[in-house]
């Protein structure tokens, strides 16, 4: 199923979070996360657009379980804007951890969106913080560059990406997750429960040899 989509000028690839921490020996690893570094090199020199996402935490952020004494990491706390995962200290401004992946190619991405700065609220989202009012300003800068097609990959598929393809939908963009080019943590479940709500929100699930 080679070159479904014929892309234009108003597709763009949005590269999510492929980071050391969340990659093989990181502090939050995501299982086999590097392995979508190739298929994600591929794809960027076929986009006519590429952007990436980077998680850029303080290290005093009220996601990491470490400033929540007493709680453990990947327990649930109630956060001013409704329940946060408690994480791993993990892409801390500055820090290899919070560093791109050596093998990925970064030279083809035209923006790099940092998020997750702010210490009192986590963001997964690359277009919304988990309040899902605060933007990160990514829908204006799209729209003003005419993008009318997001195609999501990178780390993880029932976090960040999912998050990010939910709020793409919201905000009126056409939605596609390529599936093999992304790996999830699958919490309890969630890999499973991020995919039957992509499907249902109209987020289109497509694989790297649809391009």
């Amino acid at each position: 199923m080679n070159n479904l989509f014929a892309l234009t000028n108003t597709d763009a690839l949005l590269v999510i979070d492929v980071q050391n921490d969340f990659c093989s020996g990181g502090a939050l690893a995501v299982p086999t996360g590097e392995a979508v570094v190739p298929l994600i090199n591929d794809l960027s020199g076929k986009f006519p657009h590429s952007l990436a996402t980077q998680d850029w935490h303080p290290r005093s952020h009220q996601s990491f379980a470490s400033q929540h004494p007493g709680k453990d990491p990947f327990t649930l706390t109630e956060m001013p804007y409704g329940p946060q995962v408690l994480w791993p200290e993990h892409c801390v401004q500055g820090t290899a951890g919070a560093a791109f992946h050596p093998d990925l190619k970064t030279d083809q991405f035209e923006l790099v969106l940092r998020k997750g700065f702010r210490p009192e609220i986590d963001s997964y989202s690359a277009f919304f913080e988990n309040d899902q009012r605060t933007s990160t300003g990514l829908s204006g800068y799209l729209r003003q560059r005419q993008i009318k097609r997001v195609f999501l990959c990178g780390l993880a598929t029932d976090f960040c990406v999912y998050y990010s393809a939910m709020d793409a939908r919201k905000e009126g963009f056409e939605v596609f997750v390529i599936e093999d080019a992304c790996r999830a943590i699958d919490l309890e479940g969630s890999l499973g429960t991020a995919l039957e709500d992509m499907r249902n929100s109209n987020v289109k699930l497509v694989t790297t040899d649809s391009f």
